[in-house]
């Protein structure tokens, strides 16, 4: 994106577009939100950071040991790639984590609709791939 006196002009792929401030604005806006923003899910949140990081936290909870910050959602997603096809909390404990965080975690993967799971036992807490 680059600025001009009649506004920002923006090129994706092979179209260019001139924007008046006041879109651009409106973009800038709208692309913050998107990027920053907490999903709610039933047990656990997930925060996009602007810094690019990625956190996932016990719903309603206000201290840090209820959460697990990721440099990004791909470090997330890699973690996620090595589990077993049924996995367990203590599976989740070979990657560093431990006490109610590795059940925490689960549960994330269990809510997120980017992660093909779902849970098959609560003792031990137990989730299984779908796809």
């Amino acid at each position: 994106m680059t600025s001009t006196p009649e506004g920002a002009v923006l090129r994706v792929n092979d179209e260019t577009t001139v924007l008046s401030r006041a879109t651009a604005t409106r973009l800038r806006d709208a692309l913050q939100t998107v990027l920053t923003e907490t999903r709610e899910y039933v047990y656990t949140t997930g925060t996009y950071r602007e810094d690019g990081s990625y956190v996932v936290a016990r719903r309603g909870a206000t201290s840090a040991g209820h959460s697990k910050v990721f440099e990004n959602v791909r470090e997330l997603e890699r973690l996620y790639d090595r589990l077993p096809d049924e996995f367990t909390a203590d599976d989740l404990s070979r990657s560093g984590l431990t006490g109610g965080r590795r059940h925490m975690l689960l549960r994330h993967f269990v809510e997120h609709p980017a992660f093909d799971c779902r849970l098959v036992r609560r003792q031990p807490l137990t989730a299984r791939k779908i796809g």
